[in-house]
């Protein structure tokens, strides 16, 4: 029996337990978006409700965001290093329940709280619009483990693009409706079929240098700095020009495209 339970001990664990660099960077990701729920929880649900302060906690509201932004950064690089060197089985399993935690579960919770706290929110309404923002991930998220799509594209808004658009769209403290609507329209876009290209090569270095910029004018705005809160405005203005534009140009691109493919089959019919 002893001899039995060393050489047990001496086999080597199974191919698919085992974590590569890639699913410790995944990891990391679920990590950013637990401390989010942490940091929105503690800093503003909890101060709100003991009456300590009223409003949205500037530090603990930038400290979140930046949470998810760290997530979005190691969403990232998890992809990359995974196609660079390798990926456990385990790889794309870890990916979606971390990014279900980071871009689905921290910006709805981020939602509902926004509608807990703001002076001219409705709970209940923002309860549902929460909701709506977590189920748009989680079917996102269904359909891409499902749905084999030509290389280079996604569809539907990224969930990372899509969380830090609905956080932006809360930080703009827009009239209440506005805001529903804008966070509703961007969970639409999520489960939509729009194209969305995948951050590779050039797009990714610039979405890098996006985030890290955001992170920079999130700072700004939690330590009150001159002109803190006009950047975070003028950045948070841009996040959803972004997202608004990205679909006008790929919903373009595709009726182009069908334009030209017509004219070519008529071009071929012709005798």
């Amino acid at each position: 029996m002893p001899e039995a339970a060393e050489d047990d001990a001496d086999e080597e664990m199974p191919l698919s337990l085992r974590l590569s660099i890639a699913d410790t960077l995944t990891l990391g990701n679920a990590t950013c978006g637990f401390m989010a729920v942490y940091f929105t929880t503690t800093g503003i649900l909890i101060p709100h409700l003991s009456g300590d302060e009223s409003g949205m906690a500037r530090n603990s509201a930038a400290t979140a965001v930046i949470l998810m932004l760290c997530a979005a950064v190691f969403d990232l690089f998890d992809g990359l290093v995974a196609r660079k060197l390798r990926s456990s089985p385990m790889g794309a399993e870890l990916d979606n329940l971390s990014d279900l935690i980071s871009f689905g579960l921290a910006p709805a919770y981020f939602v509902l709280v926004y509608g807990m706290v703001a002076r001219d929110a409705h709970e209940r309404v923002a309860a549902v619009g929460a909701i709506v923002v977590l189920l748009a991930v989680v079917l996102r998220l269904a359909r891409f483990s499902c749905v084999t799509l030509r290389d280079g594209v996604f569809q539907g808004m990224p969930s990372p693009f899509g969380a830090l658009t609905v956080v932006s769209i809360v930080l703009l403290e827009l009239p209440f409706v506005a805001t529903l609507l804008a966070i509703i329209g961007t969970a639409w876009l999520m489960v939509s079929r729009v194209e969305y290209p995948k951050p590779r090569g050039p797009l990714a270095v610039a979405m890098l240098a996006w985030i890290v910029s955001a992170m920079g004018l999130l700072a700004a705005w939690a330590f009150d700095a001159p002109g803190g809160q006009l950047l975070l405005q003028t950045g948070c203005a841009l996040q959803l020009v972004l997202g608004a534009v990205i679909p006008l140009f790929a919903t373009a691109r595709r009726v182009n495209n069908f334009r030209d493919n017509r004219r070519e089959a008529r071009a071929t019919q012709v005798p």
